[in-house]
């Protein structure tokens, strides 16, 4: 099986570990094969978007979500160190405020599958790190929103003592709204 799946603090958050072929020469794996994600995970989405950024140490992006066109996403990480974020904000779910955190590197090659209905982010750990990440449903500007990232109800515990003040931030995140929880 080319993917292991473990479990993290949310249900239905999972984290993948894809075999890895490694030797003098370098590494080889599958990145993704949607008949061997379903198989593993016991789900059956379809990706019909990719995603890849690049970002500098200390940049923090999110917790972004889209509210009627809300997507599940596939996270890797290619090059370099991230601690990547998701919280559940469906409303009804046990769960429901609670969030998750995972370091995903380009050593490991670990990916983390957020489900639709969570809000989604990241910091960069490394001197400079890049993201993909495959999406269940496509990107509609109008339908985006954020939380802010150091909402006091989620209490999301980042690991930044290597940055040197708060967190780089984009205008969109920086102005993010508190998560309301009824």
């Amino acid at each position: 099986m080319p993917y292991s799946v473990e479990p993290t603090a949310l249900d239905e958050v999972l984290l993948l570990q894809p075999r890895v072929f490694a030797d003098s020469r370098g590494f080889f794996f599958e990145s993704f094969n949607q008949r061997e994600f379903n198989n593993a995970t016991g789900l059956d989405v379809l990706f019909v978007q990719d995603n890849h950024s690049k970002s500098l140490h200390g940049v923090l992006r999110g917790l972004h979500f889209q509210k009627q066109h809300p997507q599940g996403k596939l996270v890797r990480v290619p090059q370099g160190r991230i601690f990547d974020v998701a919280v559940d904000i469906r409303p009804g779910s046990k769960q429901y405020g609670q969030w998750t955190g995972h370091v995903l590197d380009s050593e490991k090659h670990q990916q983390l599958w957020v489900p639709a209905g969570f809000a989604h982010g990241f910091v960069v750990l490394s001197e400079t790190a890049e993201v993909i990440y495959k999406t269940t449903d496509y990107w509609v500007a109008s339908d985006e929103d954020a939380i802010i990232w150091n909402d006091p109800s989620i209490a999301i515990d980042w690991p930044l003592k290597d940055i040197q003040g708060e967190p780089l931030l984009s205008g969109k995140d920086a102005a993010a709204r508190l998560f309301i929880q009824p």
